[in-house]
């Protein structure tokens, strides 16, 4: 099936081509982009739209939940954030609440930011020249 649309084909090129690291924090910026949208549907009292990117953004959480290695402690400790932001989100949805969607969004923003930092160290180590 051909893309017709260049934006739609330029996403899934970079989708297919990224690396982990790329794709974990592609999924970080997507929760963000939702979570901004809802909490524009909230502001409009738009409960179709805001319920749509609510679920949304918690299958981003669900997903991160699931490919994560929970056999360390910073992995279980990973986990159990995951889990409160992914209840944020329920709740945020649930009581059409702005506070509760403002605390996941502030989590998963420290989230992205840190493993954007993460990468950028990584890529560093991984170019430098060797004398």
């Amino acid at each position: 099936m051909a893309i017709n649309n260049p934006q739609q084909a330029y996403q899934q090129n970079k989708a297919v081509t990224s690396s982990p690291g790329e794709l974990t924090l592609m999924l970080y910026n997507g929760c963000l982009k939702f979570i901004n949208v809802a909490k524009k549907s909230i502001e409009e009292n738009n409960i179709a739209t805001r319920h749509e990117n609510l679920v949304k953004a918690q299958n981003i959480i669900r997903e991160l939940m699931v490919t994560l290695k929970t056999d360390t402690k910073l992995g279980k400790d990973m986990l159990a954030l995951y889990d409160f932001i992914l209840s944020r989100l329920t709740d945020a949805n649930t009581e059409n609440s702005m506070e509760k969607l403002s605390e996941a969004e502030e989590m998963v923003k420290d989230f992205r930011d840190t493993w954007k930092e993460a990468l950028q160290i990584d890529r560093k180590k991984r170019h430098q020249v060797k004398a």
